[in-house]
């Protein structure tokens, strides 16, 4: 079973490291993930071996606190979320440290090193007889700083004695040495004194190192709290996606208005949303039409018109229209949770990249100390300067805090999740985040996928009839058939406001058509064996059903009373990005190959219209997983892009899968990133950001080594030999400090990270011209729209013409098209809706 527990006391990576390492010793714990920003870690464990408690008295074994998760309020969730728990007190006292540290390193610092760019002193600190009172000035100034910031000391000690030292444990040892030799100082200042030595006075009050101390704890601070403002913006994303959700709910009880907490809301309530509200759980239009603005969700930015029998998902916002919905999923069942889990749960696990840096972090403070150690035993004994010793030492201890190196990694991949899920793209895992970027082939499923996944009509021809008739009798015709061919062709009468007469006689012949009278004449509508069988002539049509069929349409014939009356191309037709998203995919360097089911023809139609080269077509659901195995075989990194239903093996079987229009449904089990959005443009957008956020962890981890690596050498005091800088323990306490603030800024980098791709490309005067380098945003005037059924019809007609997507306001009457489309293709598909155009601007 898998738990998750909360850790406390983890300051870097060696805690981290350390917390593992002590768990994993535990029989029957197979797995554990320790989120060093989140504080949190979950354990796969046999429960029959391993309870919550042994775990937890584990932990504790090793120097850290653990308990299990507290209740669920609102703030433990977001905190949650977010990855950084309590973010905000935490802050907040950090910052009253930080202030009470600089109000007293401040005249600390003045009063020992003023004197040395000429800034007056009280002349009662001057002179050797002064020493004493000089040296204990400094004490007592640094006391409350070392009080203040007195957790250093708490953690650092504890998992020294543990034998599991961390970050803590290197300044706790740094900055005590300071302070114990410190007061060694002022002991032999007080014996010079009393001896009349005041060579020994002189020569000991100008080696107290209290401000080495100071300096240490104060500056560390200040990083750290640089560092954790830094760490807060990591989880932005989802807390504002967080902040969306509505506290309260509008519920219908007993025929009132009721409101109640969210927390309340159960399966089965109808709810009440109005104009500008956010929707408090996922469920169903049962009453009303409205616009929603699912941009936090999808990352789509258009609002999407919902309807009767619609689904809604919490967090999205109701733009125009009140409408009633009833619940069906709620808590911690809603999409808005289950993105959070999924982001949560991405963000706690470890990228195959990290266990470089925790196999260091494991080892490297034990070492850490023991070359202080040793760097300060050889300058005792070379020179016999326990000052010159003292300050190599101590120097080592706190120029070499592994911060840099444990947030290298985790940092980095937070903000890539939470940039994913602010583009609707759901990375499961961090494994998955990290794969993706070497994937070699792309395997796309069409169906849903590269195309619409509904047919619709997309040619018409007539003979001897006008086309509004052959519409009016092809969908009259249908009306009663469920056969998604002749669902696409009412779908198109009713986008045209054509009504529907009614038939008599209706029959379905299996694998030919249909057949029925109306108004006493005999009408036929199937394919060609339906036409020859029946004796209707169809030598009126050409040669154009072979070309149709050629282009992967399927010909649907209409004859009345023997003779062809007109035909109906049905296709499933490509999605406007998909062109778009394949060239951007082999702009990347990657293969991509088209796997269907359907036939060899349509597959074959399908790839000349998007430049692919390789499809392999004709293949059961069952059969889908072998290709990508045979893939496999050949040496190749392979990632399919499917719906997740009957692509679930095929997803399962390659390095990452991707889950393509999840829709609300995010919990795909079989898919390793979900893609809100039915867009393949977002297949491009995960894997240019899984480069972007390996690129930036592979960036942290080489400075942060490099950081070390040049580092150390100079705290022990290396280019001294040659006659160079001796480093002190004031100058490495802010280099270390900022070497943590430089890796997490970096990794910020990734918040400004945008895809390379501009959506489709449109040729224009011979020019290829790019989605977002020309003004695609037209506003449309008009007349005749009454009400949100005639939105409806106005939206289909605008967004079934090619690259069009178009919202419609029914209160202004105007229509936002985005896209590339003439002025001319626009009026004609809204009057072919039955509606006037009266101005475009």
């Amino acid at each position: 079973m898998k738990q998750k527990f909360t850790v406390t006391g983890m300051t870097c990576s060696a805690c981290s490291a350390h917390v593992e390492k002590a768990v994993c010793k535990l029989e029957g714990v197979s797995s554990v993930n320790v989120n060093l920003l989140g504080g949190s870690m979950q354990v796969d464990f046999d429960p029959a071996q391993q309870n919550n408690d042994s775990i937890i008295s584990a932990v504790i074994a090793s120097g850290y606190g653990a308990q299990l998760p507290g209740g669920e309020k609102a703030g433990a969730k977001k905190a949650a979320a977010t990855g950084v728990p309590d973010m905000q007190e935490e802050l907040k006292g950090m910052k009253r440290r930080l202030i009470f540290s600089f109000c007293f390193f401040i005249p600390l610092f003045y009063l020992t090193m003023g004197h040395m760019v000429g800034l007056p002193i009280p002349h009662f600190f001057h002179g050797p007889e002064n020493a004493l009172s000089y040296g204990l000035t400094q004490f007592l100034l640094l006391l409350p700083i070392m009080y203040v910031n007195d957790r250093y000391y708490k953690v650092g000690f504890k998992t020294l004695f543990h034998r599991s030292p961390n970050m803590d444990s290197l300044i706790a040892l740094g900055s005590a040495a300071a302070v114990v030799y410190g007061l060694a100082g002022v002991y032999q200042i007080g014996w010079g004194l009393g001896h009349g030595d005041m060579a020994r006075v002189e020569q000991w009050s100008m080696d107290l190192y209290f401000e080495s101390a100071g300096t240490i704890l104060t500056l560390i601070t200040l990083g750290k709290y640089m560092e954790t403002r830094s760490k807060g913006k990591t989880g932005e994303a989802i807390a504002r996606l967080m902040d969306l959700a509505p506290k309260t709910a509008t519920v219908l009880r007993y025929g009132k208005e009721v409101e109640v907490p969210v927390e309340e809301v159960a399966v089965g309530d109808l709810i009440l949303v109005r104009p500008g509200q956010s929707i408090p759980v996922d469920g169903e239009i049962t009453e009303g039409t409205s616009s929603i603005d699912e941009s936090a969700l999808t990352g789509e930015s258009l609002p999407v018109d919902k309807g009767p029998g619609d689904k809604v998902a919490a967090a999205s916002i109701n733009k125009s229209g009140s409408f009633t919905f009833r619940a069906t999923r709620v808590g911690d069942d809603t999409t808005l949770a289950q993105m959070i889990a999924l982001v949560d749960e991405a963000a706690s696990s470890k990228a195959p990249i990290a266990k470089l840096a925790d196999k260091v972090a494991g080892v490297f403070v034990p070492v850490v100390i023991g070359i202080a150690l040793v760097t300060a035993a050889v300058w005792l004994i070379v020179t016999g300067n326990i000052a010159q010793a003292l300050t190599s030492g101590v120097a080592v201890l706190v120029i070499s805090c592994p911060c840099a190196l444990g947030l290298a990694t985790p940092v980095a991949i937070m903000v890539g999740t939470g940039k994913g899920a602010e583009n609707g793209i759901l990375f499961k895992s961090a494994e998955a985040l990290e794969e993706l970027r070497s994937i070699q082939t792309v395997v796309l499923d069409k169906t849903g996928t590269v195309t619409q996944g509904n047919p619709v009509v997309t040619d018409l021809k007539t003979f001897g009839v006008e086309e509004v008739e052959l519409l009016c009798v092809a969908a009259s015709l249908e009306k009663p058939s469920e056969h998604p061919l002749a669902q696409a062709v009412v779908a198109r009468a009713e986008e045209r406001g054509i009504p529907l007469v009614s038939v008599e006689r209706f029959e379905a012949v299996h694998g030919r058509g249909v057949s029925a009278v109306i108004q006493g004449g005999v009408f036929l509508a199937g394919n060609r064996a339906m036409m020859e069988e029946n004796q209707v002539d169809i030598t009126a049509a050409g040669t154009l059903p072979e070309t149709l069929s050629g282009e992967g349409k399927t010909p649907l014939y209409f004859a009345q009373d023997g003779k062809l009356i007109g035909i109906l191309a049905v296709a499933d037709t490509v999605k406007p990005t998909s062109a778009a998203a394949i060239k951007a995919l082999r702009e990347l360097g990657l293969d991509v190959v088209m796997l269907t089911g359907d036939n060899r023809r349509t597959a074959q139609a399908i790839a000349r219209e998007l430049e692919l080269t390789e499809v392999v077509a004709e293949v059961l659901p069952q059969d889908k997983e072998k290709v990508i195995a045979d893939l496999q075989a050949k040496g190749q990194k392979v990632a399919m892009v499917g719906d997740g239903i009957n692509d679930a093996p095929a997803l399962a079987r390659s390095d990452v899968g991707l889950a393509i229009g999840a829709g609300t449904d995010v919990a795909i089990e079989s898919a390793d990133v979900v893609l809100m959005k039915s867009d393949l443009l977002d297949a491009v957008t995960a894997v240019e950001l899984s480069r972007a956020t390996i690129r930036n962890i592979k960036q942290n981890l080489f400075w942060a080594f490099f950081y070390n690596a040049v580092c150390i050498p100079v705290a022990a005091g290396v280019l001294a030999i040659w006659g160079g800088p001796q480093l002190n323990p004031m100058l490495a306490a802010a280099a270390m400090s900022m070497s943590s603030v430089c890796v997490v800024s970096n990794a910020l980098r990734l918040k400004l990270f945008k895809p390379h791709h501009n959506g489709p490309t449109v040729v224009e005067n011979n020019k290829e011209i790019k989605g977002e380098e020309r003004t695609m945003e037209k506003k449309v005037m008009i007349e005749g729209m009454m009400c949100q059924n005639c939105v409806k019809h106005v939206t289909n007609a605008l967004n079934a013409l090619p690259g069009v997507t178009a919202t419609v306001d029914l209160e202004s009457k105007t229509a936002t098209v985005i896209g590339d489309v003439s002025d001319e293709a626009i009026k004609q598909a809204i009057a072919d809706a039955g509606y006037e155009v009266t101005s475009i601007s």
